[in-house]
């Protein structure tokens, strides 16, 4: 969740590839470099789009396919009750430099800032926790996220490592909440995660800004004028010829270059067939490198029982990430009285086989232990199943356990200089994020312009 924002190293470096021309257009002297050359793009995301308006404007000719009915992937916003419910991205993590905040901006996006720290903490029997108790956790949390690395190993988890180093703490419900919100969300289970590499990545800086009319604002600006195919479900890509032949169910389509921009979580299920075979390295990154996920849960009331004036309410269930974060979505828009929370770990693809009356049953059991037993039950919901998602198969990949980071780095090698890779799982040092898979989509489509 980012409470804080923490000192890595290299924080804010951009890579060679990147620089403020790259953004939405080359310049005007790139306008036909292309020179006609074709190049199908599979998948519209964040990622194929970024890719798509760089080559277009660079005079290629680009088909982008997409296997769903509209564009976005793991950007998509439901609009209730006068909010934009982001089922996937909602925050521009560190604006500065950020190419996504140049996007938004030029896409009319407005924003808000939210408070981490405006925020209480509730244990199960409704009581607060001081803000002592709080400060001193997270200040022993920031160390050992420093530190722990350098007592881990490529056969022990971050969870075990952190056992070792720390035993009992996982007991504690404020360090359950911690290591829930903070490291599960922002990068995976901590049975799965690498206990070397799991903050080898880069942050750009700035306050998180929270976009108030829908992250789709962004998708509708980059899609505007590409020719994209909707609901073409891609299941090969032969690169053996001069051309590259790509099978769809509705035949099949050739160009002189694709890039792939599909999630890992769709590779790691076998959605692709590619000949010839995808190279050893690729299928190792594959089987090691994992999808983090986190559902979301949006709940509207016809009247708010909470303290308005603040961003969050923390909870310190025994169950880590069940239903531990509400953020208040009346402080962002303030005509809907709706909370959302989350379902973090093993616990989001566990709730993804209950019921919604289920459901609100368990949220409503933290919430009344924070409240009271008098507050009423929510007029509606609206929930993300991310991890069985056929489109995605989870909502970011994450550095593993038994693998180093290096498994993402394979993904930025072209496939006889026909078949590219974009997505946020092939930019290692900006993984997981929005701006790391546009990043990644306008590098892809460098590469291909570097080849004329």
């Amino acid at each position: 969740m980012k409470r804080r924002k923490f000192i890595k190293s290299g924080l804010l470096t951009i890579p060679a590839f990147y620089a403020p021309s790259l953004l939405l257009s080359s310049c005007k002297d790139d306008t036909n470099i292309g020179n006609g050359k074709s190049v199908i793009i599979v998948g519209a995301g964040i990622a194929g789009l970024a890719a798509a308006v760089k080559l277009k404007n660079s005079g290629f000719t680009v088909t982008v396919l997409e296997a769903q009915a509209k564009s976005g992937g793991r950007i998509k916003t439901t609009r209730v009750s006068g909010f934009p419910f982001d089922e996937g991205a909602s925050w521009i993590h560190g604006p500065n430099g950020n190419p996504i905040k140049s996007v938004a901006d030029k896409a009319g996006a407005t924003f808000s800032y939210t408070d981490f720290d405006n925020a209480k903490y509730y244990d199960t029997n409704g009581t607060t926790y001081n803000n002592a108790a709080i400060d001193n956790a997270y200040n022993e949390y920031d160390n050992m996220m420093e530190t722990l690395s350098n007592e881990g190993s490529v056969n022990k988890s971050f969870e075990t490592v952190f056992n070792e180093q720390y035993p009992g703490y996982l007991s504690n419900r404020l360090w359950k909440h911690i290591l829930s919100a903070e490291t599960e969300f922002d990068i995976g289970p901590l049975k799965d995660l690498s206990s070397i590499d799991y903050w080898d990545d880069e942050e750009l800086g700035g306050a998180d800004k929270f976009i108030t009319n829908g992250y789709d604002t962004l998708i509708k600006y980059l899609e505007s004028g590409l020719d994209i195919q909707f609901n073409r479900v891609v299941s090969g890509v032969n690169y053996s010829g001069d051309k590259v032949v790509v099978t769809t169910g509705a035949g099949t389509a050739e160009a002189d270059f694709v890039i792939m921009a599909t999630p890992l979580g769709v590779y790691k299920n076998n959605a692709f067939s590619f000949s010839p075979a995808l190279p050893a390295t690729f299928q190792q990154a594959i089987s090691k490198i994992k999808m983090n996920v986190v559902n979301k849960f949006f709940l509207t009331w016809n009247t708010p029982f909470w303290d308005n004036s603040l961003d969050f309410f923390y909870y310190t269930p025994e169950v880590r990430g069940k239903f531990n974060i509400f953020l208040n979505a009346k402080k962002i828009a303030p005509t809907t009285n709706a909370l959302v929370t989350y379902a973090l770990s093993d616990f989001a693809l566990e709730t993804e086989s209950l019921t919604d009356d289920a459901v609100i049953t368990q949220i409503m059991g933290n919430l009344k232990n924070i409240f009271g037993n008098s507050i009423p039950n929510p007029v509606s919901m609206y929930r993300t199943k991310w991890g069985t998602n056929p489109y995605a198969y989870g909502a970011y990949s994450m550095p593993t356990n038994n693998s180093r980071t290096t498994e993402f780095e394979v993904w930025e090698n072209a496939l006889d200089s026909k078949v590219f890779f974009a997505g946020e799982h092939t930019i290692r040092d900006y993984r997981a994020s929005v701006h790391g898979a546009y990043m990644s989509g306008e590098r892809a489509a460098q590469d291909i312009i570097n080849l004329l």
